[in-house]
């Protein structure tokens, strides 16, 4: 094992202490704040984040062309390369998805609610970019699979977490069992974990610059999740990780 999957073999481990641990108190009474809000929000509107959820889920499992291209051009690339273009790929995406939060975020109610699919379509794009950087590729259904498997793990409550992330760290050794998604679960963990910073994003004034940093926080929480998971696939299947 050379230097750089030592240091790896480090920060999976400080990555899994980090996913592994409680909410803090602050963490905690936002979440109360976040369910009283909820309570608040007209049913239409509820439905409607649902259901963006929910369809965009969907197009992904059915196939896209989204999914074009084999990732290639990332196969001779050593894992320290892999995780620097991933770095620079992330980059891309956060600034993508901070002026889209800013835009829609401006623009009031209904914009603000267009931005709840539009950010998914975002960090769909990302995660189909992140496959194919580390050799796995998003046409492959199971792969697909693994990808919201990472899209769970970024964005659950903590019990949830904790449980997608038994299910990525052993992903090798069950993969002949095709581990499905729960979808139901799968939305109302996204929905819950982001109602509240997206919520912000519909207030008047303040709208604009609190998109542009939800989103770019988003992605951010993504692309550090992705990271670690793939190369947790990696060190597994070097034998490095038991």
């Amino acid at each position: 094992m050379d230097s750089y999957e030592l240091r790896i073999q480090y920060e999976l481990s400080r990555w899994k202490q980090k996913i592994m641990a409680d909410s803090n108190f602050f963490q905690t009474s936002a979440k109360k704040v976040q369910l009283k809000i909820q309570s608040l929000l007209p049913e239409q509107i509820q439905d409607l984040l649902t259901k963006a959820v929910k369809n965009m889920m969907v197009l992904f499992m059915g196939g896209s062309t989204i999914f074009n291209g084999s990732g290639e051009e990332y196969e001779a690339l050593s894992i320290r390369e892999k995780d620097l273009m991933l770095d620079k790929k992330l980059n891309e995406y956060k600034k993508i998805s901070a002026v889209e939060g800013a835009g829609t975020g401006a623009g009031g109610l209904l914009l603000g609610l267009a931005d709840f699919p539009l950010l998914m379509g975002i960090k769909i794009r990302f995660l189909v970019e992140a496959a194919k950087i580390y050799g796995y590729s998003p046409k492959d259904e199971l792969e697909r699979q693994f990808m919201l498997y990472i899209f769970q793990l970024a964005f659950s409550s903590d019990d949830h977490r904790k449980k997608i992330y038994q299910v990525i760290e052993n992903w090798e050794d069950k993969i002949d069992e095709n581990p499905q998604v729960n979808w139901e679960h799968l939305q109302q963990e996204y929905r819950d974990h982001i109602d509240l910073a997206k919520l912000l994003q519909l207030v008047p004034v303040i709208g604009a610059p609190v998109g542009a940093y939800v989103n770019y926080q988003l992605l951010e929480q993504l692309g550090e999740t992705a990271k670690n998971a793939y190369r947790l696939r990696y060190m597994k299947q070097k034998g490095e990780l038991m």
